[in-house]
């Protein structure tokens, strides 16, 4: 693991310990299992779906997934009552991601952005030149298409996709998850579905649909 990585990772960690620290709930232990059976347990189907699509290995998204379940409760604490349960879940399963499964993946830990962002970072990006993936991405094509143009996607790019087009969450909701500004949040979106998009087109040529747009 590189300094800057490594860097990255105990900020991070910090960081979580601190946000622990500063909305510490102290919940009975009666409460806490409300919490977990009522708010954490529902959330399991979307959580193995958005582990399995980031390791794309179902040994490694359900030991995710459990490791999730894990933290949560260990740190249920710092959790407040009501809120997004989802959102809270996933920030701790992509951390949990990042720190001890992506160590163990092929693929390069961290993808550039600098030079990509540099410019999607900008005001003057029409934002609504891109495709949403519930409209019009990926009309005429089936499942395995799809599946495979995202996982060729760098694992930041496909994880804003999941995120806001198969997730639904919000702008705030994914800066909140994935630790970055919300301008970082729609230049990355910006740009995973404009690759994306290219991706299914490749597809579709090679099966034979015509573009008559």
């Amino acid at each position: 693991m590189s300094e800057n990585q490594e860097h990255l990772n105990t900020s991070e960690n910090q960081e979580q310990h601190q946000e622990t620290e500063s909305f510490r709930q102290n919940y009975t232990e009666k409460e806490k299992v409300e919490i977990f059976d009522n708010e954490f347990l529902p959330q399991i189907d979307s959580m193995y779906n958005f582990a399995y699509r980031l390791t794309y290995d179902e040994d490694d998204a359900k030991d995710l997934v459990q490791e999730t379940y894990l933290k949560a409760f260990r740190f249920i604490d710092s959790f407040q009552r009501g809120t997004n349960a989802k959102a809270w879940l996933f920030r701790i399963l992509k951390n949990s991601f990042i720190n001890d499964f992506r160590k163990k993946s092929k693929e390069p830990s961290k993808v550039d952005y600098q030079e990509v962002e540099t410019y999607y970072n900008s005001e003057d990006v029409d934002t609504n030149i891109t495709t949403d993936l519930r409209v019009d991405a990926v009309q005429d094509m089936i499942g395995d298409e799809v599946s495979n143009a995202l996982n060729s996607l760098a694992v930041d790019f496909r994880t804003v996709i999941i995120l806001c087009d198969l997730e639904g969450f919000t702008y705030e909701e994914m800066a909140k998850i994935l630790d970055i500004p919300i301008g970082t949040v729609r230049s990355r979106l910006h740009r995973a579905r404009n690759l994306l998009k290219d991706k299914l087109k490749s597809y579709a040529d090679s099966m034979g649909y015509s573009d008559k747009g």
